[in-house]
């Protein structure tokens, strides 16, 4: 099992810091460097300036956002990475949500795992440098009836395959992932419940011909370090409320539904209602510990490294941190400790 970082979203204010945090994950050997983007910052330019200000730490997209670009043009900023990076991209996509979708992008919310799947079938199409055509639901390519011609990418890029990742909860889309894609992109992954996620997966590699050895199951958990496992699991009760309670409306929230599969209906239902309402300390407060506990690095470096054991033991092969605290200090300091608890766990 690899370690991996995740930056999150540019422009929260520790813009400065997050460099630094790169450039320490690369000195400490971790093996990908990922960045988000929403509504706020794109993930495509932060990952270009991490790249010219590394060396050896991949940088990847968790997520580019589906419904923000063209497949052919994810193909081309893959492309124009990978070359920019010396063969470091990894590309991450996921369909993002139907209030961003719909809101941000102007983008229909409907069909989701059939437009990842053409998105997915472009976009190798276009990076093996053949002649792009498509005929599909989503996407017509040419356009019929006009100018436009079959082109093919004109860049060579470093590599002949660039991993993919889908970032994916839902049971449906999992397998999907499983299927189409080189690796997963998790969030909330529990060791104790990692057969809601597996198993889908699984069942998608199956479907291709294949199986989960050399499939990159790559979540990103949170890390909290500190003697007192309460207070470090009550610092990452806000995130979690944000997810469980806000992400999404009422009707389809898909991290409340993954926690009500984790057997938290009515914690979630209660979180959910209460964030909506406007109680977003309420619904913070209604997180139970325990689902904290579950799906995050929280306490001393020997409780750490026996989480880590569970999650390799589980089958994760790079688990992305993303480190609580406000301060570079406190961020370096859990990187630091995560390399410490992986070498006395026995998996450096």
């Amino acid at each position: 099992m690899r370690l991996g970082i995740n930056l999150g979203y540019w422009g929260l204010g520790m813009d400065a810091d997050n460099i630094a945090v790169a450039q320490e994950a690369d000195r400490l050997g971790y093996a990908v460097c990922w960045a988000a983007e929403a509504y706020g910052s794109d993930a495509a330019t932060v990952l270009a300036f991490v790249a010219a200000r590394t060396e050896r730490i991949d940088v990847g997209s968790a997520i580019f956002q589906i419904p923000a670009r063209t497949p052919a043009m994810t193909a081309m900023t893959a492309a124009t990475l990978d070359a920019l990076s010396g063969g470091r991209f990894r590309l991450g996509l996921g369909v993002s949500g139907p209030q961003v979708s719909e809101g941000w992008y102007g983008v229909r919310f409907d069909k989701p795992l059939g437009r990842t799947r053409e998105y997915v079938e472009i976009i190798r199409k276009a990076m093996s440098r053949e002649r792009l055509t498509h005929q599909g639901a989503n996407w017509t390519l040419p356009l019929p009836g006009g100018p436009g011609k079959p082109l093919k990418l004109t860049v060579h890029p470093v590599r002949e395959h660039i991993p993919l990742y889908i970032a994916a909860i839902g049971p449906k889309n999992l397998e999907q992932t499983g299927e189409i894609a080189d690796g997963w992109l998790g969030i909330f992954f529990s060791p104790e419940h990692a057969e809601l996620s597996l198993a889908p997966l699984r069942a998608g590699r199956a479907k291709a011909g294949l199986t989960l050895d050399g499939f990159d199951l790559c979540p990103t958990v949170s890390i909290a370090v500190g003697e007192d496992v309460a207070a470090a699991a009550d610092s990452l009760r806000d995130h979690a409320a944000l997810y469980i309670g806000g992400m999404g409306s009422k009707e389809k929230n898909f991290y409340n539904q993954l926690a009500c599969r984790m057997g938290y209906e009515e914690a979630a239902a209660e979180i959910q209602q209460r964030y909506l309402a406007g109680d977003k300390q309420g619904a913070a407060a209604a997180v139970p510990h325990d689902l904290i506990d579950a799906f995050a690095l929280l306490g001393t470096k020997e409780r750490i490294a026996d989480r880590l054991r569970a999650y390799a033991d589980a089958g994760v092969t790079t688990l992305t941190l993303a480190p609580t605290g406000w301060t570079l200090d406190e961020r370096v300091a859990a990187l630091r400790t995560a390399v410490d608890a992986m070498e006395l766990a026995g998996l450096a």
